[in-house]
């Protein structure tokens, strides 16, 4: 059982910068792909980056592409998300993921754990 704790949100201006978190714990962290979700109020959870156990590939949906960085630490068993050129349309709550079998990064479906959110908040 991997439990996964999200830290790093806040409120910041458009155009700023966050550097999100995820710690796991409980599992081998080197043997699962993670991802990284968001979910804005009233709008179903979506893609936003995910990195292979080795962080040797990585995957971004359009929407952030060029301005989020996903990278991992294996020694730390932390997962990141870089942040950078915020905008107000990426004020959600942000979700890391975990999956063992090498399946699709982009579904939900796709992760067996899930870590609790953190709120980013994005002002204009």
């Amino acid at each position: 059982q991997v439990q996964l704790v999200e830290s790093g949100g806040g409120l910041v201006q458009a155009g700023g910068s966050l550097r999100l978190s995820c710690a796991a714990s409980g599992g081998t962290f080197s043997s699962y792909h993670m991802g990284w979700f968001r979910q804005a109020p009233g709008k179903e959870r979506e893609f936003v980056g995910g990195i292979s156990w080795s962080g040797r590939n990585t995957y971004y949906a359009d929407s952030v592409k060029g301005r989020f960085t996903i990278s991992r630490d294996n020694a730390k068993n932390t997962v990141y998300l870089q942040m950078n050129s915020l905008k107000p349309e990426d004020t959600a709550v942000y979700y890391c993921a975990a999956q063992y079998a090498s399946g699709s990064y982009y579904y939900t479906q796709a992760y067996d754990y899930w870590g609790q959110g953190t709120q980013v908040t994005v002002s204009s």
